[in-house]
Order: C-alpha cells, then structure tokens, then sequence
C-alpha cells in the first residue's frame, strides 16, 4: 500500500532530500502534495515529475500567471494560509515540515490537530511555543518522528535504550565555518563567509544560524521539548568530520553513538518508514571509512549565542520564543548588510533584556511575544543608527 506524504519546504535542503528519497522509493510512497516558497520554476519541475494533488506557494505576492491555478490534474494554491489547507486533506498520511521558521507554525499544528504522522524538520515550531504543541500532540497522541539528523539519531538510540539507565544527551554540531577564526577575524565576517558551510548545503538562514551555532541553541531548546530531557542533561560537542550525530551518555559511564555518512536521507528515510526498518541501504559507509573523529567542548565566548539559547530554554515560558524572533530579525538584517555577524547575538541579548517573559497558555500569547521580539530588533537598529550618525 501506497503511502501519501505532504511535503512542506520542498524547494529547500531538506525538501530536496525527501524527494530524493521518494524517488527511490516509489512503490511505498507518493507525494499528494508540497509547498514551496517562491521558486516557481522548483515547483514547475516537481509537478512535473510527481504530479501531486497539490502545490502551495506560500509567497502570496508572486507573478500567479506563471503556474495559473492548475496544471494537469495538480491544483495550485498560493499564500501561507494553503499551507495548512493541503495538510488537512484526508488523504494526506505523513506530513514533513522542512520551512525554515516560524511560519511553520500553524500548518504543523494542523498536522497535529488532523491526526498526520508528523516528520519534524522546523525546529522553529518547538521552539517558539514548545509547551503548547507539546500539550496538543498529547491531547492529540501524534505521532512525531525529528528529521534533524542529531534529533532523529537521538530519537532512535532513545528508543532503544531504558530511559531509566539514561544520564545525558548530547548534540553534535560541526562548529561552522569559523571554528578556527581568530576574534579578530570573526569581526569582520563578510555575507559571503557565513552563506558557506563546511559540511551541509542549506539555505541562507540556517547556514548563518549554524555558523554562529545558534542552529545548534536553538536543537537544544527542540531537543528539551522532544525529549523531556532538562537542559543540565542536554550537551554539546563540536565534531567536525559531522559522522557522530547523537550520543546517549548512560549513568554507568558508558555512551551509545549513532554514526552515518552526513547525509539527510538517512533521517528523512528513517521518518518515513518508521517503525518499520528501511528495507535497503541508503548509502555504504562502514567504520573503517570514518577516519579521525575529533570532539571537543565548544567555547561560548566563540559562540555566546550558543549560550544565549541555554539561558532562554532554562527560563522558559515565552523565552525560547523572544530568541527565536530576534535571531530571526537579526540574520535578516545581516542578510540585507545592516549588522555585522558578530552583533547578531547581541541583537538578540538586548531583547530579551528588553521584553518581559510571559507563561502563555494560548498559541496568541506566543505570537504576541514573537511580535514583539520581531518589533524589538527593529527598534534597536533605528537607536544604534541613529547612535552612529
């Protein structure tokens, strides 16, 4: 039997490797429907390829007379809000969430509220309102299978080992382009250096985010509310060949580690299948293949948004969400050459000084928060400008 999958963010990183994905399994999956954002011609070629049900691009401002409103039998739906419409459709099964950011939000809770398996890809949503969410795929029983490769290689070590023998989970992360840099160089960071990653290809906002390891904060915050886990029993360890991904610590002082090529079609293809295994090997990479690994603590004076993302997590309530915002706000405007790289952390250090922490019970109590994050940044811009001149 055929498996319907719906797809969100197909034109991004991870939307391509699910489609990858589908390609090599056409017998037990179909893609009924995905999203893109703008990339018309992406969207063009899908529809070629897969004929699905339905495409969402969720950019509402694009030129509509490019895809119209139907080619073949795929219907063409535009702005966020389709986004959330295609999830709902009954025949919908398995729902991959790979938007980059907050917008996220609302489709993946109507995945939870629909009854849609859920592979997790925008850490976002768990992140900006964790509590919530958490509280409806409870009511809900949803569920949610993390497609981030150190999420979805913690998820699978956890699932099988007793919890109660558990001491501590820890993330990998690369360290990102300027792990080396000295502090002199990380303050004259161009555009150009921080759209390069050493290991994965992303797009430009999570490659920012994971060369400042705030991508890796914010895995934390995700990997808190996935797990269950404190953040005093949350780790992480820079590793720069990216092979190790997720490590269980037990209390015994022994450690399980989940190792695979850098690939996402080793975490995209184990949501799908979930709990089956996946039938056949994705690609061959044994131990001998690995070479050194190297793991080392990372330094928070390199990386204060790193620690910025733990103080927040720890704080709770609308914390986690205030950070997200003003990250997100920040990277724009480094994206537009308005701050340098190095200032994204204090941007966001200075909101959350500057914003109130709240303990909404509401999904509005989280979009206030990130609204006035969002307002917050921009403020700071308009006095450190006006500062200058």
């Amino acid at each position: 039997m055929t498996t319907s999958v719906c797809l969100l963010g197909a034109s991004g990183s991870v939307g391509e490797s699910t489609l990858r994905v589908l390609r090599a399994y056409p017998e037990e999956f179909r893609l009924h429907s995905c999203s893109v954002h703008s990339n018309l011609n992406k969207a063009l070629a899908i529809q070629k390829e897969f004929s699905p049900d339905f495409i969402c691009v969720s950019d509402g401002g694009v030129d509509r007379s490019v895809l119209g409103n139907k080619i073949g039998k795929t219907q063409i739906l535009y702005g966020e809000s389709a986004l959330s419409e295609i999830v709902k459709e009954p025949e919908v099964q398995i729902v991959i969430t790979a938007v980059v950011g907050s917008v996220g939000l609302r489709p993946t809770i109507a995945a939870i509220t629909s009854g849609k398996r859920l592979g997790i890809a925008n850490k976002e949503t768990l992140v900006t309102s964790g509590p919530f969410i958490n509280s409806l795929i409870a009511k809900h029983n949803t569920k949610v299978i993390p497609i981030d490769s150190e999420h979805n290689a913690l998820f699978q070590l956890l699932e099988s080992l007793n919890k109660n023998a558990v001491e501590k989970i820890v993330l990998t992360a690369s360290g990102g382009s300027f792990r080396d840099f000295s502090t002199e160089q990380l303050a004259s960071v161009t555009k150009e250096q921080a759209l390069h990653h050493p290991t994965w290809s992303m797009g430009p906002k999570i490659t920012v985010d994971s060369n400042g390891m705030i991508n890796k904060g914010l895995e934390v915050i995700e990997a808190h509310f996935l797990f269950g886990v404190p953040y005093e029993r949350i780790g992480v360890v820079v590793h720069p060949q990216s092979i190790a991904h997720g490590i269980v610590e037990l209390k015994d002082g022994a450690s399980f580690v989940y190792a695979s090529y850098p690939d996402m079609i080793f975490p995209i293809a184990h949501s799908l299948f979930h709990p089956e295994p996946v039938p056949k090997q994705l690609r061959s990479y044994s131990a001998k293949d690995w070479g050194k690994l190297e793991f080392w603590e990372p330094d928070l004076k390199r990386y204060p948004g790193l620690r910025l993302a733990f103080e927040a997590g720890k704080a709770g309530g609308t914390a986690p969400c205030i950070f997200n915002a003003a990250n997100e706000a920040a990277v724009e405007l480094f994206l537009k050459d308005e701050i340098r790289f190095v200032e994204i952390p204090d941007y966001i250090q200075e909101t959350l000084d500057a914003i109130a922490i709240t303990y909404p019970t509401t999904l509005e109590g989280y979009e206030e928060a990130d609204r006035f994050a969002r307002k917050a940044v921009q403020n700071l811009k308009g006095r450190k400008a006006v500062s200058v001149c």
